[in-house]
C-alpha cells in the first residue's frame, strides 16, 4: 500500500504532499456533506472572510456560511452548524464557506498533488476513494481546533481512514467514537453555548459513513470548488 503519513494543523496542510485528506469532524466537513445531501449546487471553500464576501457580489443568490472561533461570521446567512440549515434556504444554490480550521487547510496544502476532504460521516468512502487512486503518498491532515490545535475528533478520524487503507481492522471504533461527548465533544453540551455548539450538531457529526461519496477540491478561474463524487461505501461501522 502507499506510504501514509498522519499530519497536524495549518503547519501540517503546508507540509502535506501527495494525494491530501483535509480532515475536520467538528464540523466544516460533515457539514459540506450534509449540504450536499441537502441538494446544493456547489460549495466554494474560502480562507478568508473578505474573500467570501467578494464571492458572493460575483455569484448571484449564493449563500455565506461561515464561522470564526465558532461563531458565525457577521453578515453570513449561517454558521457552520448543520442542525440549524434550512434545507430549503440552500437547495441548488452555490455555497461559499470559511472556516477556522478545515479551509484554511484546503488552502495552505499548496504541496498537495490532490485534495479531498474528510470527516467521519464519510470517512470509509474516503478510504476507498483513496485505495481506487492508488497514490504512492497520503497526507491525513487533522485541522484541530482552529488550526492551531490537536483534536481527539480529526485524529480518531485519521487514524480510522490509516486502518483501512493499510488493511488493519478498527475494533474499538464505536467506543472511541461515543468517548468524543466527554474528550473534544464537550462543548455540544453546554447548555450555556448552545447557540453557537447545538447539541444536536455533535450527533449529526459523529454518525460514522453515513454517506458514499467524497468531496473533492478543485480550482477554477473563481477559486477553490468542492464537488461531490459518489463512491460507494456500506453504511455499517
Amino acid at each position: 500500500m502507499c506510504n501514509v503519513n498522519i499530519l497536524h494543523l495549518i503547519e501540517g496542510a503546508k507540509q502535506a504532499k501527495g494525494l491530501t485528506v483535509i480532515i475536520d469532524v467538528f464540523r466544516a466537513f460533515s457539514l459540506e456533506c450534509y449540504l450536499y445531501d441537502m441538494g446544493v449546487k456547489q460549495i466554494r471553500p474560502v480562507g478568508t472572510i473578505e474573500e467570501a464576501f467578494s464571492l458572493r457580489d460575483q455569484i448571484p443568490d449564493s449563500v455565506l456560511i461561515g464561522e470564526r472561533q465558532g461563531k458565525k461570521c457577521d453578515g453570513f446567512d449561517y454558521g457552520n452548524s448543520p442542525s440549524s440549515i434550512l434545507k430549503e434556504d440552500v437547495v441548488g444554490k452555490t455555497i461559499i464557506h470559511t472556516t477556522s480550521a478545515g479551509t484554511q487547510g484546503i488552502v495552505n496544502a499548496i504541496h498537495a498533488s490532490e485534495i479531498i476532504t474528510g470527516s467521519l460521516v464519510n470517512a470509509k468512502a474516503v478510504a476507498k476513494y483513496i485505495i481506487a487512486r492508488q497514490p504512492q503518498t497520503v497526507s491525513l491532515v487533522c485541522m484541530g481546533n482552529g488550526g492551531v490545535r490537536l483534536a481527539p475528533e480529526d485524529e480518531l478520524c485519521a487514524e480510522y481512514i490509516k486502518s483501512i487503507l493499510e488493511g488493519r481492522e478498527f475494533l474499538d471504533l464505536e467506543q472511541r467514537v461515543n468517548g468524543l461527548k466527554s474528550n473534544g465533544g464537550e462543548h455540544f453540551f453546554d447548555q450555556s453555548r448552545q447557540s453557537i455548539f447545538p447539541e444536536a450538531d455533535f450527533y449529526m457529526c459523529i454518525k460514522c459513513n453515513k454517506f458514499p461519496f467524497v468531496i473533492t477540491i478543485e480550482k477554477d478561474e473563481t477559486g477553490f470548488v468542492a464537488k461531490k463524487e459518489n463512491h460507494g461505501c456500506c453504511n455499517s461501522l
